[in-house]
């Protein structure tokens, strides 16, 4: 078994209790490390640390080095997601090459509690909910890890879900065993390190001191919920999902999905467009289920879905969809059918350039000079650039999309507002950064989701 050891307190004290209980188990330990080259000499110092950690046991050092913010610059991912994903296909490698059945990772009921309420706070249903898993099973597939799946062998094992960080930093205190800090996890730019420091310690403040064991527990039965639910999928889809052979569509046979719970079509649409290999968003599966005959609705990375005679049929997007642009007058609203989306322009008073809260992200008021003469709702056309909140200069538009894993004819119809040629707001951006209200009059642009009526 490889024990990943980066360091830190939960990982030592993962180390350390395998090493005592080995030979109970049986287990023959390697010690697995990866340097990220995200802290200059602290990251070496700490591969050092571990190596002499291993040596101390008598333990295999296994190391590897990658540059994750070269990683992440050219993958447009996050540094922290950069790290994980190099990690995973690190321990990947391993599992396959190696003479490793399992590799475990001192996850806690700590990271537990702050996964569930990043997936939560991010819109995640149950499949989300159910959190970091005991154990993430190396699929037949290569490189591609499957949760749970008991009967695989070679895996990802978390044995200490149920173990808090302070239960093990007392631990290692009592044992006198030192651990390495990573100065990173107190900045707080990083997401995790918001919810870790702030926000978690909050709701134990005010609302309930046992908070990291009542997500846990919500992870828990998030987990057996899912697996339930993929069963009763996995044994019903057949039935209704005829899948093209060239995997360039498929047809789900309406009538018999009627007739099942809404809970069982929302998971059979979902299920129908993962084996095609598109992901969809809860809005979208709400809007595939409620087509009428003879209708059709746009998904993402060239898909449609129509209803014909009652049978839902998935195909790849044949048409070229148009550009659009609609006025928005100050106040007043616009129904964008395109992006299935209502946009609505408020005048409304206010600190300069305050924070409001928006179903898509961060939105602000927008200078009343710049939108007094009315603004156009359009989608973004190639070569233009955005300057977002929070951020230090412009970027091309495209690249911001991309960020956030929007692809496909969904990223081509993205909407904006401009003002001439100068786009102001983009949606889940917010209003340009040298764009906000100077004063204590503004516009907030306010999206919501398109009404049947309004189609």
């Amino acid at each position: 078994m490889g024990v990943a050891v980066s360091g830190g307190a939960d990982s030592i004290a993962l180390l350390r209790l395998l090493v005592e209980l080995r030979t109970e188990l049986g287990l023959v330990l390697s010690v697995v490390h990866l340097n990220h080259k995200l802290r200059g000499t602290e990251s070496d110092q700490d591969e050092q640390f571990v190596r002499e950690m291993a040596a101390s046991h008598g333990l295999e050092f296994v190391i590897e080095s990658q540059d994750a913010k070269a990683y992440a610059a050219e993958k447009k991912l996050s540094l922290e997601t950069a790290a994980r994903r190099l990690r995973y296909e690190f321990f990947e490698r391993l599992l396959q090459t190696r003479e490793l059945d399992k590799i475990a990772t001192a996850h806690t009921i700590d990271d537990q509690a702050e996964t569930v309420l990043l997936k939560l706070a991010r819109g995640a249903g149950t499949r989300g909910l159910a959190g970091i898993y005991p154990k993430l099973a190396l699929s037949s597939q290569p490189s591609a890890f499957s949760q749970t799946s008991p009967q695989t062998n070679c895996a990802v094992v978390r044995p200490l879900l149920s173990t808090s960080r302070k239960e093990l930093e007392a631990y290692l205190t009592e044992i006198g065993q030192s651990w390495r800090e990573d100065s990173s996890n107190r900045d707080l730019r990083h997401t995790r390190n918001g919810v870790r420091h702030g926000i978690i310690p909050r709701l134990e403040k005010h609302v309930n001191p046992a908070v990291r064991e009542t997500l846990a527990e919500a992870a828990e039965i998030a987990r057996g919920e899912e697996e339930y639910w993929t069963e009763t999928v996995v044994r019903q889809l057949p039935g209704l999902w005829n899948k093209a052979e060239n995997e360039s569509g498929g047809v789900l046979h309406g009538k018999g999905l009627g007739d099942l719970p809404l809970a069982l079509q929302r998971r059979m649409v979902r299920a129908a467009a993962e084996s095609l290999g598109l992901g969809l968003e809860f809005r979208q599966v709400e809007e595939v289920l409620a087509l009428k005959d003879g209708s059709c609705c746009v998904l993402s990375a060239g898909w449609t879905v129509s209803r014909q005679n009652g049978k839902l049929e998935f195909r790849t997007a044949q048409i070229d969809l148009p550009d659009y642009e609609y006025p928005l007058p100050v106040p007043g609203r616009v129904a964008v059918f395109e992006a299935s989306l209502v946009l609505e322009a408020l005048i409304v008073g206010g600190a300069a350039g305050s924070d409001q809260s928006g179903p898509s992200g961060p939105v602000q008021l927008l200078d009343f000079d710049l939108a007094e003469n009315g603004l156009i709702v359009r989608n973004w056309r190639a070569g233009e650039r955005f300057w977002p909140p929070h951020t230090k200069e412009p970027k091309k538009l495209k690249e911001l999309l991309q960020d956030r894993h929007i692809i496909g004819e969904e990223k081509k119809q993205w909407t904006v507002v401009a003002r001439g040629d100068e786009i102001v707001w983009v949606r889940g951006l917010g209003v340009r950064r040298d764009a906000t209200a100077k004063g204590h009059k503004g516009v907030l642009i306010r999206e919501s989701p398109i009404l049947e009526q309004e189609r």
